[in-house]
């Protein structure tokens, strides 16, 4: 099926649902977090008509998804990482990777 198919007979995702206010505020609100989590990935996020996002790697690469659950399996093949939540921290306002701790140096030898 092409993609504009696809989109076409998408439900809705379950997050997409319901709440006090309106499904476009909140995606829209929904959006602004992922844009913050995907950019320690090196990766954007856009909203695609209200129904699909467009993710992109800062290399160039693009996919449509659909919904929440297809942005992590989408950001692993686009930028070779497994995203990991708990890898994930606030430091200066910003969200980013967690530093890899370094080897001790008596572990080296």
């Amino acid at each position: 099926m092409c993609g504009l198919c696809g989109v076409l007979v998408q439900r809705r995702h379950w997050a997409d649902q319901g709440g006090a206010d309106t499904p476009r505020r909140q995606r829209l609100a929904r959006l602004g977090i992922l844009r913050q989590i995907l950019a320690a990935y090196a990766c954007r996020i856009s909203d695609w008509q209200g129904s699909a996002y467009v993710l992109e790697s800062y290399t160039g690469k693009s996919e449509i998804v659909h919904d929440l659950a297809q942005i992590w399996a989408a950001v692993e093949r686009l930028t070779g990482r497994k995203p990991d939540p708990l890898a994930l921290v606030r430091s200066a306002g910003r969200i980013q990777l967690r530093p890899e701790p370094s080897a001790p140096a008596d572990a080296a030898r």
